[in-house]
């Protein structure tokens, strides 16, 4: 039988150098994350600058969170392709796939990052439409007084 590469350690390739790889999911959000050694500290999320693509302090604090408690802020390149769901989601799955590709580069990482929260993939999704209700998922027709 052939062995299987142990994923939680393997570098991934690809034509210029070798990489880190997650996915992160929230709501109905996908990211995909590279995650590049010996980078110069830049985020590019499909394609724009972090602060181009994310406005507000308070995203860009999340988004920078799991590389500060571990102190790889300026050690990674790290590249993301995110689609689906809005920025909250988004945010949410960019965060949870980088917390999983800084677990691959070094499993101490994981006590830290599982104790701010940021391995746990969040269940809430949004609710199905009922048949015979009024568009939303709780909303109902008025029910007639007497």
């Amino acid at each position: 039988m052939p062995k299987i590469a142990d994923e939680k350690t393997e570098l991934k390739k690809d034509s210029k150098n070798q990489f880190y790889y997650a996915v992160g999911r929230r709501k109905e959000a996908i990211a995909q994350i590279k995650l590049v050694p010996a980078g110069d500290g830049k985020v590019i999320i499909n394609g724009r600058e972090l602060k181009d693509y994310f406005r507000g302090q308070a995203y860009l604090d999340l988004l920078t969170e799991p590389l500060r408690v571990t102190n790889c802020l300026n050690r990674f390149s790290v590249s993301v392709k995110v689609k689906g769901s809005g920025l909250s989601g988004q945010t949410g799955a960019v965060v949870n796939g980088l917390a999983k590709a800084l677990e691959k580069v070094d499993p101490q990482h994981r006590v830290i990052l599982r104790k701010k929260g940021f391995l746990t993939r969040d269940p809430r999704v949004r609710e199905r439409r009922k048949v015979g209700q009024m568009g939303k998922a709780r909303k109902k027709k008025q029910s007639p007084k007497r």
